[in-house]
């Protein structure tokens, strides 16, 4: 038969289309059922971790990160249990990618904490010795733009049917509801840190952006 084939590039080249077809379709249909549902656990994104997750992509931490770990033993070895579909339910973009110039960040916030990041933002090489990636001393000035990430809730509620506002979901309520949200979640990552113009700057009511994206990596797990 492979004989046959080599010797025809038509019926060789009907084949293989055959062949990946079917294999795409035992990968790809399984995810069109319960897989591809939102997993128990996950939840949507608070408003502090959306704004978090802006500037995260405002400053291309994806171009170095990946959020999908394969179902590969080296990739679960390391950076913890593969990804599921269902786990990117409310991600809008996903993040996806197998380029990894720094380590993936899919469940980050199972081993990283908020004095980690602070001091890793701040001075990469001081934490990790020989690393490429920049200092983001910016985000330790610059506010987070909660208003954005609020509109941005609001609209993949009623849009997409995310469901905020439901029992055991995130609460989003009015501007000034989410508003008093974000700055209960900020003040226990505020408290954890040790930048004092950070901790001056939540005292005068402003959120940093290093306080936002510490929320994001937070909740990745």
């Amino acid at each position: 038969m492979f004989k046959f084939l080599e010797k025809n590039p038509f019926f060789f080249a009907v084949f293989v289309f055959i062949v990946i077809a079917y294999a795409g379709l035992v990968e790809i249909l399984p995810h069109f059922a319960d897989r591809a549902r939102p997993v128990a656990e996950r939840k949507p994104y608070t408003v502090l971790q959306l704004a978090g997750r802006h500037v995260y992509i405002k400053d291309s931490c994806n171009a170095c990160h990946s959020q999908w770990i394969r179902p590969f033993k080296s990739e679960t070895d390391r950076y913890g249990e593969f990804s599921k579909s269902g786990e990117y339910a409310y991600d809008r973009p996903f993040l996806w990618g197998s380029k990894r110039t720094g380590p993936d960040l899919m469940r980050v916030g199972n081993y990283r904490t908020t004095d980690w990041h602070e001091n890793h933002m701040k001075d990469p090489t001081a934490v990790v010795p020989g690393s490429i990636m920049p200092a983001y001393k910016h985000m330790f000035s610059k506010n987070a733009d909660l208003e954005t990430a609020y509109a941005e809730a609001f609209t993949v509620k009623n849009v997409f049917n995310v469901p905020y506002d439901v029992e055991g979901m995130p609460n989003l309520g009015s501007w000034e509801d989410a508003k008093k949200a974000a700055f209960e979640e900020a003040a226990a990552i505020v408290e954890a840190m040790k930048d004092e113009e950070v901790k001056a700057a939540f005292a005068k009511g402003e959120i940093r952006q290093i306080v936002a994206i510490i929320a994001y990596l937070n909740s990745l797990k």
